[in-house]
């Protein structure tokens, strides 16, 4: 069903009270939006056959999204080094810290899809890249880089505490194998197309045995993820094997 549907009067009101309130803005252009917030799930078919989604906006919204953040952080840490840089705009963009964001400002209400919001694990971060595409096909990139820093990192993100979060798991897993006389690498076990989008899944092994395994979008996020997993395997065992 459309979001704009003049039969559905409540859900559009819901819709561009988001942008009111939570974006500061209305839409222009109000199917660019409602195409964001259309899953593959529940993608429409056009009359040539071509199904369209919001992955392409996705694409775009991350893009645009990450130069946003980089320079956001560039003039909000004048005195950090690349290093700290990098993990603080990944620590932002992660798929983790995307869904956190988009439930708080409301984005998963007003997703159209099939099936249980359950079985997408990523379709609120998604969805919220997506948006970002949107607003800067519609609005340009210096009205979508407001937004995203007035709006959504002030309001809606806790920079100081992501900061100090664990983040670089993979090279505390390989400072541990190195403390304790382990082999620690990562192998990627597949590759995994869908619609626009191509994820990858990566796997820890230790002492050329397998351990945990993670997807995402990039081999260098999914080998984070799955050094997490592994990094607080181990660490749960340690702490066990000590009482």
């Amino acid at each position: 069903m459309s979001l704009f549907s003049k039969k559905d009067n409540g859900e559009t009101k819901q819709f561009l009270d988001f942008f009111k309130n939570i974006l500061g803005f209305t839409p222009r252009h109000r199917e660019v939006y409602e195409l964001a917030f259309r899953h593959r799930s529940n993608s429409k078919e056009l009359n040539n056959g071509i199904k369209i989604n919001n992955e392409r906006l996705e694409y775009l919204g991350d893009a645009v999204l990450s130069s946003i953040v980089a320079d956001y952080l560039f003039h909000k840490y004048p005195y950090h080094d690349e290093g700290f840089l990098t993990e603080m705009r990944a620590k932002i963009v992660s798929r983790s810290n995307l869904n956190r964001v988009a439930k708080k400002i409301g984005l998963a209400e007003l997703l159209n899809f099939r099936g249980q919001q359950q079985m997408f694990k990523f379709i609120n971060g998604n969805a919220f890249e997506a948006l970002i595409g949107a607003i800067y096909l519609e609005r340009g990139y210096d009205f979508t880089r407001k937004v995203v820093t007035n709006r959504i990192i002030s309001t809606y993100m806790d920079i100081d505490s992501l900061s100090k979060s664990e983040w670089n798991f993979k090279s505390k897993l390989i400072d541990w194998g190195q403390q304790n006389h382990r082999k620690v690498s990562f192998e990627l076990v597949r590759t995994i197309d869908e619609g626009n989008r191509r994820q990858y899944e990566s796997r820890v092994v230790i002492d050329g045995l397998p351990y945990d395994s993670a997807v995402d979008f990039s081999i260098k996020s999914s080998e984070q993820l799955a050094a997490e997993k592994t990094f607080k395997q181990i660490l749960g065992n340690d702490n066990n094997s000590a009482k």
